[in-house]
This record gives C-alpha cells, structure tokens and sequence, in this order.
C-alpha cells in the first residue's frame, strides 16, 4: 500500500527522457460505465491511444508495448484484487514497476512522460491519507491502521473488567442491617466506569504511539457518543474527527465510507 515514502520516491523518479507510463484506471464494478467489464475497453482506448501518439517513435513505442504486456499480465494474475481503481507507474529504462490496488475513486487516465504523473495520486492520499481510526466500545477497542481507504492491518484490544474482584458480595446476617440493592447496583456502576476509563486512557498511550511508529497523518474516533467522546479526551490531540456511531461490528469498508465518504 502507497506510503508518503513511496509517493515522494515517485516524485524524485526522473528516467532522463520520456518513457514513463503512469496509469490510473477506474475498476468500480458500481459504476455504470463499468458494467459488463467496461474498464476493460477504457484499459484497451488508453493503450491505444498511447501507441497513435508515439506512432512515429520507435523507440518509445517498444517501451510502451514492453509495459503494456506486463500490466495485462498482472491483471490476469490478480482478478481478485480489483477493487474501485488500478494506480500504476511504470519504466522500462531505468526499471520502474509500481501498482497499486486501490479503494478509493479513480478517475481514469494515461500518461507517458520522463517522470510519474502524480497529481490524481496526490489528490488520492491527501483525501485517505494514512490514519488510524479508533472504535472504542465497552467491551473492547478495535483499531484499523489505513491508507488509500485499505486496512493495512486490524488491532482489537480487549477491556477487562475485573468485576469478580469486588463485584462478590457476603453472605449478610438476615437479622442484621440491610444494604439497599440500588446502592449495590451504583457501587458497581462507579468502579465500573472507573476502570473503564483506566483502559481508555492506557490505550489513548498506545494510540499516540501507533500514530508515532506507523505515521499516521491522523486519527478518527468513532463510537457511541459517550464512549467516543471519553476515548477523544484521553489523546493529547484532538481526534481529527469523532463520529458518534457504533460502527465495531461493521466491516471495515462500511466503516472507512463512514469516516472518509460522509
């Protein structure tokens, strides 16, 4: 998955003369112009396109079918992969081989220059950068490490509330005073939120150094509203956004539309 290391290698990539194919194909079965495997015919135009405009450089038209081979090849290894765009950058001379499957719109287009076209990528990341998005719950805190709108990796941490520790009662002496159930139930309650926010705070930490270790551009929160704004107060830094939904047994699509797309 693209990284801001990856994006500024591609910025310093420079072959010295034209010969770099930079491609980005919209794949979304949803979208009506893809219906039937229409990207298939936009992926055909844009190639043929290319070939008509270096028709009389000879040259450069043996690179471009050398790198025009290799991409339908690596579609056909990876049908599986196809998910709304295809971003690629390409050189035969100095070797360049850079794809990415993405999540996230893509609007069709070819280039063919001395160097990777990267503003439609630039755009792209700044939308979905890099970023952890954290759904806190009461039974535990789930947390997805993105970029591009892909989960790079999931992390749950579990909450336990160690109720058996002062949650057990004596057994009282029927003749004597009497404990009223509700004080019981707000007794409980108390340490329970207690500790509660004990394991919010103590993940806010870990938060803060995912965040450090794995560049993070930002972070959402998102969770009931009580709970949502309870994780936010422990960072030191306000969460980019906090959407008060409950969205830990959602699938990890649904919950980055929710976060990025709304």
């Amino acid at each position: 998955m693209l990284s801001s290391k990856e994006i500024q290698a591609l910025k310093d990539f420079h072959s010295g003369e034209r010969g770099v194919l930079s491609m980005y194909l919209n794949t979304n079965p949803g979208d009506p112009d893809n219906l039937n495997g229409g990207w298939k015919i936009h992926l055909k135009n844009g190639f043929k396109d290319l070939s008509k405009f270096l028709s009389d450089k000879e040259s450069e038209l043996k690179s471009l079918n050398i790198l025009k081979e290799k991409v339908f090849n690596d579609l056909d290894k990876n049908p599986d992969d196809l998910r709304k765009g295809l971003v690629l950058f390409a050189s035969v001379n100095p070797e360049l081989w850079s794809v990415h499957y993405v999540q996230v719109p893509v609007k069709s287009s070819f280039h063919w220059e001395d160097h990777p076209e990267l503003e439609q990528l630039e755009y792209m990341y700044k939308a979905y950068p890099e970023a952890g998005i954290v759904l806190p719950s009461f039974g535990e805190v789930r947390i997805l490490d993105t970029a591009m709108g892909v989960v790079k990796e999931e992390l749950t941490y579990v909450f336990d509330p160690n109720l058996e520790q002062w949650g057990q009662s004596k057994q009282m002496d029927p003749t004597g005073p009497h404990v009223i159930g509700s004080s019981k139930v707000d007794f409980i309650e108390s340490r329970l939120k207690e500790n509660l926010n004990r394991f919010f705070k103590s993940m806010g930490n870990t938060v803060e150094r995912l965040q450090k270790e794995r560049g993070w551009v930002e972070i959402h929160v998102a969770g009931e509203t009580e709970l949502a704004i309870a994780f936010s107060e422990t960072l030191r830094k306000k969460p980019t956004s906090c959407i008060y939904k409950n969205l830990n047994n959602s699938k990890t699509s649904d919950v980055i539309h929710q976060v990025f797309e709304k």
